[in-house]
């Protein structure tokens, strides 16, 4: 919690440790004074409102690569309930954090159900809800955050970067596709009409003070990021990186908290630049990728292509991957696809952590667990290894035929046939050792 009108990463420049990073520390293995140095540096952030009873979580470097799921109605299609089930889902499928990308139906009452549906911290893009109450000023802008930070959301996606500057490098490029992203293209149409400045950029100080009122943390969206693999690398996405640097430097100055969104569609061998220039222009910030998608043509698996993407972007420093779903170009997720999401992108970001100095070696006891267990063919324990174990159990048993080896191999089971191989072996090894010192 705050103390006096402090912000965390606040207290944690005069030197002091407060529950949250004691918590985190706890959690992530490391010294609470080095998570300390790291919050007050701004390299790691804690998204908590003070306004919300959440379980801390740290994301940035040294800690575990973290997952965010979206979810959210949207104008075709606004349940509530079937949010607040894609939400409980999600973090039962281990989602360590969500977004409510809420776009139809009654906002304010999807949100708050997700809010007091899980303890997980959740993130929100305020201009979704001034643009679908016809709203989109200046005004309505900042009354839509302070509407959600009242709530108790946890970060919240400001488009800060998409402002006349970078208008201009995007109407002199050469893009396919333009703007994919719906804040991005919203903060244009806002531009475009009124001739004005993006209200959150040219108000960022008063934007400042409403995060630290409610120890919000910001999330400096990708408003150009890549929509397709040929616009991965341009001038218009850079610019944006470069303006949203400046604007970590001056959030850290006033003691808020932030991290920094990215692309996008990126192929494979140009991922390692486009993370270690985001890294390198914002100081450190923690990095929240969405993917990146290394191909265009794959829709129905793009959870897959994101995951692709995102282990490859996880080696080289990317903190935070959202999850991308069966369904992303094509349809609103459903509960299943939410699901199927969450899990890959647990797994890529597992994999980048198998390749990471500061963490690899708390991942990797996990999978030395699973390797032990297929070893000794201990099927119960396989389970309990698995990032999935009820799929994993139900393609184990769907056959019905109960074998100690899988129904791949049967009674070629490899590791079975090796073990008796071994046996025979040292027994051989034994036997002729006895006969030799016999008297």
């Amino acid at each position: 919690m705050l103390v006096g009108t402090m912000t965390l990463m606040e207290e944690a420049r005069r030197g002091r440790i407060p529950e949250e990073i004691k918590l985190v520390a706890d959690k992530e293995g490391i010294e609470p004074d080095k998570l300390r140095r790291l919050v007050a540096s701004g390299r790691v952030v804690i998204p908590k409102n003070i306004r919300r009873d959440v379980e801390p979580l740290g994301i940035g470097e040294t800690l575990t690569t973290k997952v965010n799921v979206n979810l959210g109605s949207s104008q075709d299609l606004a349940e509530p309930d079937a949010e607040v089930k894609k939400a409980m889902a999600a973090v039962k499928a281990g989602a360590d954090t969500l977004m409510d990308l809420s776009t139809g139906g009654d906002l304010d009452l999807i949100r708050r159900k997700i809010l007091e549906s899980v303890t997980v911290p959740v993130g929100t893009v305020p201009i979704y809800q001034a643009a679908v109450e016809e709203d989109l000023t200046s005004q309505g802008l900042f009354n839509a955050l302070e509407q959600q930070a009242k709530d108790g959301v946890d970060f919240v996606t400001v488009h800060v970067g998409v402002n006349l500057n970078s208008f201009e490098r995007l109407k002199r490029s050469h893009r396919i596709m333009g703007v994919v992203s719906r804040g991005g293209s919203l903060s244009l149409k806002y531009m475009s009409e009124t001739g004005k400045e993006n209200p959150y950029y040219a108000e960022y100080d008063y934007l400042l003070e409403v995060a630290r009122e409610y120890e919000l943390t910001l999330s400096l969206g990708d408003g150009l990021r890549p929509g397709c693999i040929e616009d991965a690398s341009d001038r218009a996405k850079y610019m944006e990186f470069i303006m949203l640097g400046e604007l970590v430097d001056r959030a850290r100055e006033a003691g808020i908290q932030a991290m920094v969104e990215g692309p996008g569609h990126v192929p494979a061998d140009e991922i390692e630049t486009s993370v270690k220039a985001m890294k390198y222009v914002t100081d450190g910030a923690p990095l929240y990728l969405l993917g990146p998608v290394v191909t265009d043509i794959a829709p129905g698996y793009d959870h897959i292509t994101a995951a692709i993407g995102g282990t490859i972007a996880g080696m080289y420093g990317t903190d935070f991957l959202c999850a991308t779903t069966p369904s992303e170009h094509l349809d609103l997720p459903t509960e299943e696809d939410i699901v199927e999401g969450t899990i890959v992108t647990r797994i890529a970001a597992h994999s980048a952590d198998l390749a990471k100095s500061e963490v690899k070696d708390r991942a990797r006891a996990w999978d030395r667990k699973m390797a032990v267990a297929r070893n000794e063919l201990d099927w119960p324990a396989q389970f309990e290894c698995a990032i999935d174990p009820k799929k994993a159990r139900q393609i184990r048993h769907r056959r019905g035929v109960e074998l100690d080896t899988c129904t791949m191999c049967s009674e070629f089971c490899a590791i079975r046939l090796a073990k008796e191989a071994m046996k025979r072996e040292d027994d051989t090894e034994k036997g002729r050792f006895e006969k030799e010192n016999t008297c």
